[in-house]
């Protein structure tokens, strides 16, 4: 599968996301052109403030292989990391971030600050952001957008 077929499966968690009133995110880790971990924004469910997307498809992908370390595997996901994804994702060692829509407010991967170009830190993924990035920005534009239609009538 290409990098566009794996982020349109990541779109489609985010997707669920959005449904159950979380902010759509959505990641898929891949080892060896297959699918190990998927997961999607849902900290207000879970009452965690941890369980954004990334965090959840590293449990996830961690709990499938029997490893918590991720190496040689690459990371999908519909929204540049924040710091703390970005925090989890080197201490799993996954090799590769692809993300789609930059996050101007607190992405980690070059708009606000970019963690994996520290030299000073031990583990650096390499990253390609902007795939299926209008397709990713759209979904949350739509999400934040009826949030603030529904603040203004309620």
């Amino acid at each position: 599968m290409s990098d566009e077929e794996f982020m349109g499966e990541a779109l489609a968690l985010a997707k669920l996301a959005a449904e159950a009133g979380e902010v759509p995110v959505g990641a898929v880790l891949v080892r060896e052109g297959a699918i190990v971990g998927r997961g999607y924004n849902r900290p207000l469910l879970a009452k965690d403030p941890t369980a954004h997307a990334e965090v959840m498809a590293l449990r996830d992908a961690a709990k499938r292989i029997g490893n918590y370390r991720l190496d040689e595997c690459a990371l999908y996901v519909t929204l540049e990391p924040c710091a703390m994804c970005a925090g989890a994702i080197m201490h799993a060692r996954v090799s590769r971030v692809v993300y789609g829509a930059a996050d101007p407010k607190s992405g980690a991967c070059g708009s606000v600050v970019d963690l994996f170009a520290e030299n000073r830190l031990n583990h650096h993924a390499t990253v390609t952001g902007g795939v299926l990035a209008g397709e990713a920005a759209r979904l949350l534009q739509e999400f934040f957008g009826a949030r603030r239609k529904a603040v203004r009538h309620a």
